[in-house]
């Protein structure tokens, strides 16, 4: 059994390994080939990366942390606070309601996009933030795990109490019910964030000036340059770039994501 555990962790973790060595690499060692040990190249591509005026890496990866960490942050609370609402409270049309947000979530977003790029650009707000933040309030997938961990872990004996000794339904919300939300908030938090800093299509629809330009768009534009003057290096260091912060996200909430996960798996 750890035989074949450890061969899956050298599985998962070997194109981590291929990335972090071609990083140190320059363009014509890596078109010679896979190379187990590192080169010599690591801060001539990192000075390539950052020297190129076409590709603004570091606004780009500022850019993406505000727009992931925003829509992740709106993903979790609001989808918790309204999980917790048809959780807790008994109303007319609460399965009607349960039902809609179940149907929104079989709803590609490609269907949408059209319009939703038509209606932003009546919004004027092309070239913003806003509406890769914004919308991520309605997410019915994170709506719907909230849902069901608050069904097996939350019971409403709590609420109740907190009810009777005087506290509001915000208070009850923020200082009773998410304290015992913080592993299924954690899971869904790194899974929102990951899912939006990889998002590529909706803001390379709405994003057009270099400075507002997340991560996956220059990645996309490093990738698309004519091939005598690709940088493989290059590539490879911006690739890099684009996945550290997403390491630091996930150690900085590992704990409560198997936390999260264990808990989960007993209730079920």
């Amino acid at each position: 059994c750890y035989i074949v555990l450890i061969l899956l962790a050298i599985l998962c973790l070997f194109s981590f390994y291929v990335l972090v060595i071609n990083t140190t690499r320059s363009h014509p060692d890596i078109q010679k080939g896979f190379s187990l040990l590192p080169g010599r190249s690591f801060f001539n591509n990192l000075k390539n990366l950052l020297g190129d005026a076409n590709l603004p890496v570091l606004s780009g990866m500022f850019n993406s942390l505000v727009v992931a960490g925003g829509s992740a942050l709106l993903s979790v609370y609001f989808s918790a606070l309204t999980a917790y609402a048809i959780h807790a409270y008994n109303f007319r049309f609460k399965n009607l309601a349960f039902t809609i947000i179940m149907v929104i979530m079989m709803v590609p977003t490609q269907v949408s996009a059209l319009g939703f790029v038509d209606q932003m650009s009546r919004m004027r707000l092309m070239n913003s933030f806003i509406p890769l933040i914004v919308p991520a309030i309605a997410a019915p997938v994170v709506f719907f795990y909230m849902k069901q961990y608050m069904d097996s872990s939350l019971p409403l004996e709590i609420v109740e109490a907190s009810r009777i000794d005087g506290a509001g339904e915000f208070k009850t919300f923020n200082m009773m019910i998410l304290p015992i939300m913080k592993p299924a908030i954690a899971v869904q938090a790194i899974f929102a964030f990951v899912q939006s800093w990889n998002n590529y299509f909706i803001p390379s629809l709405l994003l057009t000036e270099n400075k507002k330009k997340t991560l996956p768009i220059l990645i996309a534009q490093l990738r698309s340059a004519d091939f005598l003057k690709k940088d493989m290096g290059q590539v490879y260091m911006m690739i890099a770039f684009s996945i550290f912060p997403v390491i630091v996200v996930y150690l900085l909430l590992s704990k409560h994501i198997v936390q999260g996960v264990a808990l989960g798996s007993v209730k079920g």
